[in-house]
């Protein structure tokens, strides 16, 4: 049911903020929802343009399994006759089996599932799965398990098969960005604002197939793990020489895709005497050179200053490993994405070298760190191995 149809929602509780137990929409018959306590709540909302005929449902107080139980705790059955919703244009007429909602003012991090996970889930399912934060939060899922339906027709995209399809919030829209299906354990996903919904439709079921398991997390950090947040900004991050003079940072979310509308500035400060070396080893952005608003791409920038520093440019597109270097003690990288395509962003190593040292790329059987050396003491070893060689071989 998407937000142009008429929705029935039944709460298991005496108010919305109980768990929402049902979603109705379109046509059915003989749908009955059963409480866990004595109290349901049922939210009518005529959300299309044009009238439906409505719905009629009795209710029922019954005693729970243990007989022995207090007429207080009777559960309550709601048994729907008829359901009719008007649904509106461009709406789908799949009836939801069921909904849940999880909001950063309950819990920060949890865990959801299809429905019987780990047995199959049901043929015909048809799964929603909203959640809400506040203020800067933004919503993270990690997968854990990944396991649906798919016929064995060598077909290679997602269209007509068991899905999970992830929307966020544009302009006061839903619009959405990713689409999972098959078995292959998808990277994790992150909202571009407090808010983001799950839609599963398994309509094909398999002893196989046994769903999906992944862990949400309402966070502030854009998934960014290094360095040090400034609060006072909606995503910065401060590498100091003097906490760590080498180090990783990553685009927002890595090693999944970056989430749309979201600009993240990293500070680079090192001593008098330093400047700061950039390794980036992956690179997915967005966009097509030079990167600039006319063609709507997103971009990474350099600077030697706060303001814009025009000797960098812009940088975009999916590019292999390559090299920046500040011209002093300070050095700025902002990372923009606009409300369109997105990318897997980018990984990169940085270094804080003395204004002397030039930057040596390490040996591919070393560590996958950079090592760096002064220009005299770099020759003074090329000349020991090769009076190495000489005694070995002559």
């Amino acid at each position: 049911c998407l937000r142009r149809a008429d929705i029935i929602k039944v709460f298991d509780g005496r108010d919305t903020n109980a768990p929402a137990i049902a979603m109705l929409c379109n046509e059915l018959t003989g749908y009955e929802v059963l409480s866990t306590g004595p109290a349901l709540l049922l939210q009518f909302t005529a959300n299309s343009a044009t009238p439906g005929q409505g719905f009629a449902a009795t209710f029922h107080f019954q005693p729970p399994p243990d007989s022995t139980a207090a007429d207080s705790d009777r559960l309550l059955k709601l048994s729907f006759g008829k359901a009719f919703e008007s649904l509106g244009p461009e709406v789908s007429a799949t009836t939801s089996s069921c909904h849940q909602e999880f909001s950063s003012d309950g819990s920060k991090h949890g865990t959801l599932t299809s429905p019987h996970y780990p047995s199959p889930y049901p043929p015909n399912t048809h799964c929603h799965y909203e959640f809400f934060g506040r203020g800067k939060e933004r919503v993270r899922l990690i997968f854990q398990d990944f396991f649906l339906y798919k016929s064995a027709d060598g077909a290679v995209d997602c269209t007509s098969v068991d899905s999970l399809q992830a929307f966020v919030n544009v302009d006061g829209r839903l619009e959405k960005v990713e689409t999972f299906c098959g078995i292959n354990l998808p990277k994790p996903i992150m909202s571009n604002g407090p808010k983001l919904m799950l839609e599963f439709r398994g309509t094909q079921s398999s002893r196989y197939a046994r769903g999906f398991k992944i862990s949400y997390s309402f966070v502030e950090n854009f998934g960014i793990n290094t360095g040090r947040q400034l609060k006072e900004f909606p995503c910065a991050f401060v590498y100091n020489s003097s906490e760590s003079r080498n180090g990783t940072f990553a685009s927002p979310n890595s090693p999944g895709p970056y989430p749309r509308d979201t600009e993240c500035t990293y500070f680079f400060h090192g001593g008098e005497t330093e400047k700061v070396h950039l390794h980036f080893t992956n690179f997915d952005v967005e966009g097509v050179l030079p990167c600039e608003a006319v063609s709507a791409s997103d971009y990474v920038e350099f600077s030697n200053y706060m303001t814009e520093d025009n000797r960098y440019g812009r940088y975009c597109g999916q590019m292999k490993e390559f090299h920046v270097e500040s011209e002093r003690n300070f050095f700025k990288v902002t990372f923009r994405s606009n409300d369109r395509l997105d990318g897997t962003g980018f990984k990169a190593i940085y270094q804080f070298l003395e204004v002397t040292d030039e930057y040596q790329a390490p040996m591919q059987e070393e560590a996958s760190y950079a090592v760096c050396i002064s220009r005299p003491f770099s020759m003074l070893i090329l000349v020991t191995i090769m009076q190495l060689y000489q005694q070995l071989y002559h």
